[in-house]
Parts: C-alpha cells; sequence; structure tokens
C-alpha cells in the first residue's frame, strides 16, 4: 500500500497485535494459540492461574457490533486460564448497568466493557475500579479516566485522514475533483470526528466535500442517503462512506442509478465491502478500518492485568492505561492480509 495513514497511534497501540509473545491475532482457536501447553515457557501465553473475566456490549443490531462480542467470546476461549462471562447484549443502559454490577457482586477478576453509554455506564464502572476490579473500557470512553484501568479505542478521526490521504492520492493533482461524503448520524462525535479528518485531509491536496449527506448506520438509510445524493450530484470523482454496514445500501442505491463514473471509499471494513475490493469489478476500491478486534484485545488486557503481567513486547513493567488502533486503508493489494478478521454485514 503506497499510502501511510497519519492517524494517531499511541506507542502502545504500535504492539497491540502482539499483546504478548506467540499471540495469534486471529480469532479462531487453535492448538497453538494462548494458554496451552504448547506455549512457550515463560511467554505471556503459557497457561497461569484461572481468571474470571466479564464481558458487556450492546446488542449486536449491526455486523461489526455482532463482530466485537463474537470476536471477544474467541479470544477467552483461545485461553484455558479464562473463565469467560458473557451478558447478553443490550441496549437499555438500565439493563447494562445491571449487568457490571453482577460481576461487581460475583467478585471477577477484570471487566472489559464496551458501553451503550459511555457518560451513562462511567458510575458502574468507577464503582468496579473501587471494588479492586480493573476496567477495560472498549470503543465509547467513559467521561472519567478513573473510571478504566485502560482504554482501547479505534481512530474515528483517523479513519477520516486515511479516506482523505486515498482520495488525495488518486486525485493524483487534479484540485476540480468532485467529492462527495455520506456520514453516519451526524449528532455523535464519532461522525464529526470522521469528517473533520476527511475535510482536513483533504484541505491538503486542495480538495474539498462538495456534496454531503449523512445517513444512519443502516442499510435502509444508507440507500436513501445514497438516492439522495446521487441526485443532486450529476458527477462525482470520488465518494466516502463512512460505514459498510451502511454501505449495503450504499452500494445498492448506487447500482439503482446506474453509476459508475466515481471511486467509491468505505469505512469499518466489513468482509462483503472487502469481497467488492477483491473482485474490483465496481466503484467500491478501497475502505478503512475501524477495528472489530478491539473488544478481544480487552480480553487479552484483562487476562494480562488479572494475572498480573505486562505487554512483552515493551519494555514497561505494567499494561499501558490507553491503546489507540491503527485506521489503515485496505485496497485490492493489501486485501487478503485484512478479509480473515472482517466482520459480516
Amino acid at each position: 500500500m503506497k499510502l501511510k495513514s497519519t492517524a494517531r497511534i499511541l506507542v502502545a497501540g504500535l504492539s497491540v497485535l502482539a499483546l504478548s509473545a506467540c499471540i495469534s491475532n486471529t480469532p479462531e482457536k487453535s492448538e497453538n494459540v494462548g494458554g496451552t501447553s504448547n506455549a512457550k515457557a515463560g511467554s505471556n501465553d503459557e497457561k497461569g492461574d484461572t481468571v474470571v473475566i466479564g464481558f458487556s456490549a450492546p446488542a449486536a443490531d449491526h455486523g461489526w457490533m455482532g463482530a466485537i462480542s463474537e470476536q471477544a467470546k474467541a479470544a477467552a476461549e483461545a485461553y484455558e486460564d479464562v473463565d469467560f462471562r458473557l451478558a447478553e447484549g443490550t441496549n437499555e443502559v438500565g439493563l447494562q448497568i445491571s449487568q457490571v454490577e453482577t460481576f461487581i457482586n460475583d467478585k471477577v477478576d477484570a471487566i472489559v466493557l464496551l458501553p451503550f453509554d459511555g457518560a451513562a455506564l462511567t458510575p458502574v464502572a468507577l464503582k468496579a475500579m473501587e471494588a479492586g476490579i480493573p476496567v477495560i473500557n472498549v470503543d465509547r470512553e467513559f467521561n472519567d479516566p478513573n473510571a478504566a484501568r485502560v482504554t482501547v479505542l479505534g481512530d474515528n478521526y483517523g479513519m477520516g485522514v486515511s479516506a482523505g490521504e486515498y482520495v488525495c492520492e488518486q486525485a493524483d493533482g487534479k484540485t476540480d475533483a468532485v467529492v462527495a461524503e455520506i456520514a453516519g448520524i451526524d449528532s455523535l462525535p464519532l461522525t464529526q470526528d470522521r469528517s473533520q479528518g476527511f475535510k482536513d485531509a483533504l484541505a491538503k491536496c486542495d480538495l474539498d466535500v462538495d456534496n454531503r449527506v449523512a445517513a444512519d448506520f443502516t442499510v435502509e438509510g444508507g440507500e436513501k442517503a445514497a438516492s439522495n445524493l446521487l441526485q443532486a450530484a450529476p458527477k462525482i470523482d470520488f465518494l466516502w462512506n463512512h460505514d459498510d454496514d451502511q454501505g449495503v445500501g450504499v452500494l445498492a442505491a448506487i447500482n439503482n442509478a446506474g453509476r459508475d463514473e466515481f471511486t467509491m471509499i468505505g469505512g469499518a471494513g466489513s468482509a462483503n465491502a472487502m469481497r467488492e475490493i477483491e473482485a474490483d469489478k465496481g466503484v467500491l476500491k478501497a475502505t478503512v478500518i475501524y477495528p472489530s478486534t478491539q473488544a478481544a484485545d480487552g480480553i487479552k488486557l484483562a487476562r494480562l492485568l488479572a494475572q498480573d503481567k505486562a505487554m512483552s513486547d515493551l519494555v514497561e513493567v505494567t499494561v499501558p492505561r490507553t491503546i489507540q488502533l491503527d485506521a489503515p486503508v485496505v485496497t485490492k493489494e493489501n486485501v487478503a492480509e485484512f478479509l480473515p478478521t472482517a466482520f459480516e454485514s
């Protein structure tokens, strides 16, 4: 891949794909992955004391969120020394709070939590931390840094930067290129961050967003927003869609309109988007990753914390406080590298 993302990555993030020596990043369990007798003696993967890890996340109402829970479960199952407690996915704040309270009452060793609402789950996360249970906050941040021992994040601003840099590279100095954008839910900070990163990157090659609409991260919303955009913009050179789940609808609208004059870039990194990129028969030529592996990384970090271990690739003797993952661009040239851990829309 020619493009080098300028997505902000904390130093700890450089090692997140190797949280401990000899750990595979594939979600499938194998005899050589995690906590088995085959683990190298003294490595972080060597079987240790059994630890109980509670996990709670929102309902799997779209592909990315479904993959979050599936990959967290797979990461836990790879270790013989992890007792994994999976709470039912829910978008009811009160129920998720109750789930965390149950984990506290059960005195689990660690809690991995992707909150439906970060602010609303902050008090109960603080309660867990005060009880001596480390909390690993995934994706949606609490509004108090003391509510988590570790925070694992994607890079929404970096997604926009990566998408914008890809457009600049493909435009190759053409400053009159028409750029369009289909955002997610505009009221969400993550959408605002993605759009700002896109705008900032485009400005570096003297481009801007000529046509923009917002959808709602659903297939139906994506199709409706794309239809409106295509009617308003008779000519487009580049189109960035923030989310590959809503991208299913976006592509349907594009096909229905018979439009093929532009290059489309997706967002989040779904398997169906990557297969479309791999086939190279339509407008979709790239997608920007927003990792669905965040909670799986959270499980591995929770195990390290509960067993008083650190990240073996770092000099530091404790697990870092914050890990922010990269937002790379996936193209036909590198799709094989990312497809194995992609989620299904």
